[in-house]
């Protein structure tokens, strides 16, 4: 009888470790693919992909939950009021493809919790960030402690 206590406790042990190690990969695999998905996009004329980012978190706001954010840098002849206008034909909903000037390496809006920063070099003012915020309806959303 002990051993078949012992062998439950330990496999229960087991996949709560499992899940707590999965919830992340998972999480991170969600914000990837909301990169992926911006970076997928056809460009405008006169634009260039330069470089793509994304997290899974609390990313901003307060409370818990898991959030996800993919962006793309993209560097553009166009204004961004002609971007925001070609990428609108693109967003499902308000919270994607939103258009904004980049002036720095850092995502100023996520400045509240952990950053976001791209690696390439921003000089002038033809440098752009198209971002989306990703969703994830899965048991994982729940259990990943960055959300928390």
């Amino acid at each position: 009888m002990k051993k078949v206590l012992v062998t439950i406790v330990l496999t229960a042990v087991i996949i709560f470790i499992s899940v707590l190690v999965a919830a992340p990969i998972v999480n991170d695999n969600m914000a990837k693919k909301t990169a992926d998905e911006l970076a997928d996009l056809p460009l405008p004329d006169n634009t260039e992909c330069i470089e793509s980012i994304y997290k899974a978190g609390k990313l901003i706001g307060n409370g818990n939950g898991m959030q996800y954010i993919g962006a793309v840098l993209i560097k553009s002849e166009l204004s961004l009021e002609e971007l925001k206008e070609y990428y609108k034909g693109y967003a499902e909903n308000e919270w994607n493809c939103i258009v904004e000037n980049q002036i720095n390496t850092d995502v100023i809006i996520m400045k509240e919790h952990t950053g976001l920063t791209f690696k390439t070099d921003i000089e002038g003012d033809n440098y752009y960030i198209v971002y989306s915020w990703g969703d994830n309806n899965t048991v994982f959303h729940e259990l990943d402690i960055r959300g928390h």
